[in-house]
């Protein structure tokens, strides 16, 4: 859910960045890139993170997250061939959920272009079934966990 001033955000309010390099693909008839295309981002940095710091294997893991909410505010256009910095926060960490925060940057510009996020729900991955995350899930989530200052 979006919170009030995400215009202000900068880098520094989050704690991990993948960068992007846009594909021509990524533009819609307008030249800029369609608005579907930043929920592929957000995908890609949140599970390149599961997967690199929080031992996620998406074909073998005993436990998956599954989208339950998403939200995005886009604040200037992009297009290719921008290079972009995807760069992560956890705003809310459940038993078996959690929220995150994701800031699309420019390359070199500390100002986002959009701002969204969404929340998992982690569940069995045979039942389907909510389960409490992995411990080391868990920890991968908590070292990009934002305070109530607002820092990680």
């Amino acid at each position: 859910m979006p919170e009030n001033n995400l215009k202000a955000l900068r880098r520094m309010d989050f704690g991990y960045t993948l960068p992007y390099r846009t594909r021509w693909s990524d533009n819609d008839q307008y030249s800029h890139i369609n608005n579907s295309i930043y929920y592929h981002l957000f995908d890609s940095i949140v599970n390149t993170y599961l997967i690199e710091s929080c031992g996620q294997n998406p074909q073998k893991s005993p436990s998956i997250g599954l989208v339950v909410s998403s939200w995005c505010e886009f604040f200037a256009p992009i297009s290719f061939p921008d290079i972009l910095d995807l760069c992560l926060c956890v705003k809310k960490l459940g038993r078996s959920s959690v929220t995150y925060e994701i800031g699309v940057f420019k390359q070199g510009l500390d100002s986002p272009v959009a701002v969204g996020g969404y929340t998992h729900v982690f569940v069995d991955s045979q039942s389907r079934q909510s389960t409490a995350m992995s411990p080391a899930v868990r920890s991968g989530l908590e070292a990009l966990l934002v305070t109530v200052t607002g820092k990680l």
